[in-house]
């Protein structure tokens, strides 16, 4: 019995001189004591964690965008809310021919512009007679909203929604509370009536109305309507849930904190909060150890990647032969998904109602790609949760004899992001040798490296906060892909023999982007091609360089015979978006006019600012 008793003590004392404490995680969001240290807050961040909601949204990894609408048949990238709903007729509407085609191409979500800036609604809404129900569309009686959460139910797709807070149409945008009223009933009717929806999608979008007047959005009772009908949705950019990575190329971070300062703009502090950090969506540092040291708070907010398929966000036909190539794709992907984020790919849907045959080809490419490359992983044993300290390093045998280049790693953002420099390794020719390093990984990291053939690789966690719990480590050979992507046009007109007229401009008229013609005060370009053409459009290039300074927001074109007597174009006068997709923009008059000269003229730049930049400027014939 003594014997008995004595077992029983002496493992209840190893039991609890070898048990650990519980961890404490902060879901979401966490406020730091007003007397925390820098090394305090620190290891707080380390064990802030996303939601049930964000970790389901992180796993989806490759989502879709489908842009259409109304732009889809005027040829507008945002539509001023005037164009009649008539114009608004596809021939061959097919949501399952959407949904198919991106199921093959690895989608795991499908979203679509309920409402765009023009404020024509895809659903018909009670709220508006400026929906499908007033177009020749199945007579009225259509509901592409419906089609889209039926096929996606049919296919085993999620489903989320993008609803513009911006609304060029409705006649009480800028009278604030009648306008929140109002998108709300549309934001309930989504919500209401198309089951379940997994993404909620706002921008900030907040240009005049029809009234002129600025809105201002009730974030608040906006986002306390989504979580009382869809709780288990994400809410994206002006939500709280999902951040925008800050640019429309694709491109992520190379350090990538999902546990970051930058407070979601839909919170009332926001504004404040972000400017005493001096971070906005843009900044290069949203979570490093010196911001968290001035941070109040953290939150788990992560990075998603909004680029689209075209140069363009809306389909034009013009833009068939300009699909991004395979190997531009690709690189996307391991910008984004491998770097931390979600891919939010836009395929915008044709006139006929259909996704383009292209574009179903391209996407169906990168799934086939990137399935082939991440089949068979060439080390063994690379999954089980490995428990890093700083200095620790772990090697990983190599199946013999294998080719590899590409490297991957995971995190359990259960249990928070930790790792902020890690260092990989290969055994080859009986010594170590340098492959690759990163700073962060969460929930996947991509690394490419040089062709070779390891016997053994090591991971070494240089830096981190606290413990670090690694998953998955993987080695991969990715074939590597030629980008034939062609040169873009930018004029149909030689620009040889071109002059421009009582200025010095010539950098913005010599065919080359990687020029640019810059001048104070919103600045007329005025061009003389030496000849007589046909106009039938021109083409506006921004400056190729991260300072978009003096883009043209909203302009003027006109052409002329002599020099003296002007014609004003017929040109939708907006440069669309041109802040954040700085892409070559062509527009079309829908006529010919006979010029030997054309003059630019520019209304508004994009930040308000008295400044004009042109990277350059071509003419189109048809």
């Amino acid at each position: 019995m003594k014997k008995t008793i004595f077992t029983w003590i002496l493992a209840s004392a190893l039991v609890a001189c070898t048990s650990q404490p519980q961890e404490t995680f902060y879901e979401k969001q966490v406020t730091f004591p007003a007397d925390a240290t820098p090394d305090q807050k620190v290891e707080m961040a380390s064990r802030l964690v996303p939601t049930a909601q964000q970790l389901e949204w992180q796993q989806m990894e490759f989502t879709a965008f489908l842009h259409f609408g109304m732009n889809t048949f005027t040829g507008n990238e945002w539509g001023d809310g005037k164009d009649s709903p008539e114009l608004f007729n596809p021939s061959e509407l097919d949501c399952e021919q959407w949904v198919k085609a991106l199921k093959d191409g690895g989608f795991k979500m499908a979203l679509i512009t309920a409402k765009h800036h023009d404020g024509f609604c895809l659903w018909p809404t009670a709220t508006t007679d400026y929906s499908v129900k007033n177009s020749p569309w199945k007579d009225g009686k259509g509901d592409v909203v419906r089609e889209l959460r039926d096929a996606c139910e049919k296919y085993g797709m999620k489903f989320g929604v993008y609803l513009s807070p911006w609304d060029r149409n409705a006649e009480c945008y800028g009278d604030s509370p009648a306008y929140n009223k109002f998108f709300i009933e549309q934001l309930t009717e989504l919500l209401s009536n198309y089951g379940e929806v997994h993404e909620v999608w706002f921008d900030g979008a907040n240009g005049e109305g029809p009234n002129g007047k600025k809105q201002i959005y009730d974030w608040e009772a906006i986002l306390k309507t989504i979580r009382t009908l869809q709780p288990k949705a994400v809410t994206a950019i002006m939500g709280d849930d999902v951040r925008w990575v800050g640019n429309e190329g694709g491109l992520g971070r190379e350090t990538e904190w999902s546990a970051t300062a930058l407070t979601p703009g839909s919170y009332t502090h926001s504004a404040a909060s972000n400017e005493a950090l001096g971070i906005k969506p843009k900044a290069k540092d949203l979570g490093s150890r010196e911001l968290i040291a001035k941070a109040k708070q953290l939150y788990w907010y992560p990075s998603e990647v909004d680029v689209s398929i075209r140069p363009g966000w809306f389909y034009h036909a013009d833009q068939d032969e300009r699909v991004r190539s395979l190997a531009n794709l690709v690189n996307i992907y391991y910008q984004s998904v491998g770097c931390n984020s979600v891919l939010l790919l836009n395929i915008p849907p044709d006139k006929r109602g259909l996704i383009h045959e292209v574009d179903v080809q391209r996407i169906k490419e990168l799934s086939d790609y990137i399935g082939k490359t991440f089949a068979n992983n060439l080390v063994a044993d690379g999954e089980g949760l490995w428990k890093a300290q700083i200095g620790n390093s772990k090697e990983y045998e190599v199946k013999s004899g294998a080719l590899a280049n590409t490297f991957l790693i995971q995190e359990d953002i259960t249990k928070g992001q930790r790792v902020e420099d890690f260092l990989v390794e290969v055994y080859s020719n009986g010594a170590w040798q340098y492959a690759a390093e990163g700073t962060t990984i969460g929930y996947k990291r991509l690394l490419r490296f040089s062709d070779c053939t390891p016997e053994k690789i090591r991971v070494t966690i240089r830096g981190a906060r606290g413990v670090a719990n690694i998953t998955n480590v993987g080695l991969y050979y990715a074939e590597p892909l030629q980008d034939e992507g062609t040169k873009v046009k930018l004029s149909d007109v030689s620009v040889e023999g071109w002059k421009t007229v009582g200025m010095d401009a010539q950098a913005a008229i010599d065919g080359d982007r990687g020029t640019a013609w810059k001048a104070e005060g919103l600045t007329p370009l005025v061009v003389d091609m030496g000849k007589e053409e046909a106009i039938a459009g021109f083409c506006y290039a921004p400056v190729s360089e991260e300072n978009l300074s003096g883009t043209i927001y909203k302009y003027r074109f006109s052409v002329s015979t002599d020099g003296q007597n002007w014609t004003p174009c017929d040109a939708h006068g907006e440069f669309s978006n041109i802040m954040h997709n700085p892409i070559p923009y062509y527009v079309r008059f829908g006529k010919a006019y006979i010029a030997r000269y054309f003059k630019l003229e520019p209304i508004s730049e994009i930040n308000g600012e008295a400044k004009t930049s042109i990277g350059d400027i071509g003419v189109l014939l048809k």
